[in-house]
């Protein structure tokens, strides 16, 4: 399989491109987080650099995907940002104030369906890691969304992230292709993402109806949503785990 690393700014392709294939690998509320909204505009203007894609080079096209932010942590699950939004925050913040990063989070990752069962996914998260070396970021830390938890909305994310195969390795492909590689779980980001939007909103991204206020099981939910019909919202929290590598 013959690909090159190519940075954001640097890619000769279409940035759309890039669009398409995430939004067609994430869920259509994965975008309706009102805080990471704040702040995801100027993490692509300030840290560009740290998103890659493979690029195959017979075509000229994305084969994978992937982004992340530097902050700055002691390397204790204790000064871990509280989920996937946090982090983006704290980058932002910290980067306003000139603190010295020494860590990659690892934000997204996604991998074109025409090169799935590749091993295309493992060659993302070792050019994100090089990436992070060649940057003299000594940590790579991942809040990792899980990509079978959709199947178990009812399960808790603890309970989830211990299932293993019998050959020991995690159930999750996800998380197993980050153990493989290196990573390991230290701990969980059950409030990792809030996504809000009014019942008509939830009800075209879920291509469901919800009569009543109460919990419901959503397509791609890693969580269940609650409908609260009487104040015309939805809420979501979308967990995730952490891992280091």
């Amino acid at each position: 399989m013959e690909y090159s690393v190519e940075r954001f700014d640097a890619m000769q392709f279409a940035d759309e491109q890039i669009e398409e294939l995430f939004s067609e690998g994430f869920p259509p509320f994965i975008t309706a987080d009102p805080v990471a909204e704040v702040y995801i505009e100027r993490v692509f203007e300030c840290f560009g650099k740290y998103h890659i894609a493979l690029v195959d080079a017979r075509e000229d096209k994305p084969m994978a995907s992937g982004w992340g932010v530097p902050i700055r942590w002691t390397g204790e699950v204790t000064d871990l940002p509280s989920g996937y939004t946090d982090t983006l925050r704290r980058a932002i913040r910290e980067s306003d104030t000139n603190i010295q990063p020494n860590t990659l989070v690892i934000c997204a990752g996604i991998v074109n369906p025409t090169f799935a069962n590749k091993g295309v996914a493992g060659e993302l998260i070792l050019a994100l890691k090089e990436l992070a070396s060649a940057s003299n970021l000594s940590h790579v830390i991942v809040p990792l969304r899980p990509t079978l938890k959709h199947r178990y909305p009812l399960t808790p994310i603890e309970t989830y992230s211990q299932w293993v195969r019998p050959d020991g390795l995690p159930l999750d492909p996800w998380l197993r292709t980050h153990i493989r590689l290196g990573g390991s779980i230290i701990a969980m980001a059950p409030h990792s993402q809030t996504m809000t939007g009014t019942v008509e909103q939830w009800e075209q991204w879920a291509e469901m109806k919800f009569p009543s206020t109460g919990h419901y099981v959503i397509p791609d939910g890693l969580n269940t949503l609650y409908i609260d019909r009487d104040r015309d919202v939805g809420t979501y929290t979308e967990p995730n785990i952490w891992v280091r590598h």
